[in-house]
């Protein structure tokens, strides 16, 4: 009796197992899946409360791969004025693989005419990447702009 038990216990746990597997599986393909369609990957966004207007520049105007890289964020209001006096935070990753960039790229210095230096960013693998900027401002106030990057 008490092997007929054991043994249905087993039975019980490797089913799960194979269950949990399954769905783990499941969720991985749906992960490495293609990216949307629709994406748009123009490299000048309007922010999403429509407060900013924001182009980026990649250094050599190229994003490759493994490699350190400087680009120039350009941040204008909604209604062409060039904004300096602000606060930038950057934050960014891969949807599909639900990981976050692999370094902590930040703004460093203010070039002036609306021009942001963003040091540090860095891409470790081809797809679809996104990179967010927080904008804030005495002028326009908090905004963000989301950049889709395909590499």
């Amino acid at each position: 009796m008490r092997s007929t038990t054991s043994r249905s216990a087993r039975a019980r746990a490797l089913l799960v197992s194979a269950a949990v597997v399954a769905v783990s599986l499941l969720q991985g393909c749906m992960l490495f899946s293609k990216p949307p369609a629709d994406l748009d990957y123009s490299r000048t966004r309007t922010s999403e409360a429509r407060r900013y207007k924001a182009t980026i520049r990649p250094e050599g105007d190229s994003i490759p791969k493994g490699k350190l890289q400087r680009w120039t964020l350009h941040l204008e209001t909604a209604n062409g004025t060039p904004v300096d006096l602000c606060s930038v935070t950057v934050d960014g990753g891969m949807p599909q693989h639900g990981h976050g960039l692999p370094t902590k790229p930040r703004v460093t210095r203010r070039l002036g005419n609306g021009d942001h230096l963003v040091e540090g960013m860095k891409f470790n693998m081809g797809g679809w990447w996104v990179v967010k900027f927080r904008v804030a401002s005495a002028v326009a106030g908090a905004d963000s702009v989301v950049f889709n990057v395909k590499l």
